[in-house]
């Protein structure tokens, strides 16, 4: 495979400058007699999980195309599904740069991006002009400058743009990095914006005669009795789905390490366990009342497997993908 080589290249240059010359190559390649470089087949693996079929269990993370420019590069790759955003109603440029950072030894990344996105307008285009056959999730969130008490209008108007164009829309009410957020997750704040959601999506589906499911993705900073009131929340409110988990506040694996002490989320092998043991719990409260996709550390086939032995029906990889490259898509789907 060619990736060992493109990765020794791209770690010698600024993580958020690798990503974009990574983002603008794959569009060049798969509108090219190359693609073949990029596509790949992998075994069909069909499932069906809230009321959708997908090809393999295998999905990528939100965050690696936040507007949605690649969606047919990481088709050809094999992802049975393509979760892309964050996106906001409002274009914004996210955070201060330097906010990417590698933890090699550890696999990890640390982020603090800030939902930095071309606003969903812009999604929604690439969307219409993708020729992606697989699930496309769209997962949507709020502006930085928007308060987080008005924080549920920024997901209906998300919510509205994007629904005729979904597979399924994720949630984002877990990122570390745009302040107040994750206040969303708990309690009345929690209740008003799932019912608000749930209002919109039975509007939205009476207006398309289309019923398109709503994840919503949480953090693996939560303590148990604080997971116990999440799931009490997403059964009362009969969401379809819960993304387990997003990054982590969580420093002690990575203590010594280069860049352990930025601030944002780390992802990668450091939040492996955690976001597992997070899924079992979440799997034990739920009781299968709602099927759960579980990310956070997969980068081989045997953590695949020990996030879908936890009660995940489906799975997602980004800082895996980043470290091993298309191949580990092809060993995990082929051997699931």
């Amino acid at each position: 495979m060619l990736y060992p080589l493109a990765r020794k290249a791209l770690f010698q240059l600024d993580p958020e400058k690798a990503h974009d010359l990574t983002i603008r190559q794959l569009q060049r390649l798969i509108n090219s007699p190359l693609q073949y470089v990029i596509r790949q087949s992998v075994a069909t693996k069909p499932l069906t999980c809230m009321g959708l079929s997908f090809s393999n269990p295998l999905g990528l993370a939100a965050g690696l195309d936040k507007n949605g420019e690649c969606i047919d590069a990481f088709g050809a790759m094999g992802f049975g599904a393509i979760e892309i955003g964050t996106v906001t109603p409002r274009p914004q440029d996210g955070n201060d740069k330097p906010r990417l950072f590698r933890l090699v030894e550890a696999e990890g990344l640390i982020n603090r991006m800030g939902f930095n996105n071309l606003g969903v307008d812009n999604l929604v285009e690439n969307v219409k002009k993708s020729r992606y056959g697989g699930i496309i999730g769209i997962n949507i969130g709020k502006n930085k400058d928007t308060p987080v008490e008005q924080g549920k209008d920024d997901y209906l108007i998300c919510m509205e743009k994007v629904y005729a164009h979904a597979g399924y829309i994720a949630i984002n009410i877990s990122s570390p990095n745009t302040p107040g957020l994750r206040t969303l997750q708990y309690g009345e704040a929690l209740d008003d914006l799932l019912s608000a959601l749930k209002s919109k999506q039975q509007q939205l589906h009476n207006q398309y005669q289309k019923y398109v499911p709503i994840a919503v993705k949480i953090a693996p900073d939560l303590s148990e009795d604080e997971i116990v009131q999440v799931t009490d929340s997403l059964v009362r409110h009969k969401v379809d789905g819960v993304i387990a988990t997003n990054t982590t506040l969580d420093r002690h694996l990575v203590q010594g390490l280069n860049h352990c002490n930025e601030v944002g989320g780390l992802s990668g092998r450091p939040v492996q366990l955690k976001s597992t043991q997070v899924i079992k719990l979440l799997s034990q409260e739920l009781n299968g009342k709602l099927p759960i996709i579980g990310v956070g550390g997969i980068d081989s086939l045997i953590a695949a497997r020990e996030k879908m032995d936890a009660g995940a029906s489906l799975i997602q990889i980004y800082s895996g993908f980043i470290y091993h490259g298309p191949q580990l898509i092809k060993d995990i789907v082929n051997h699931l």
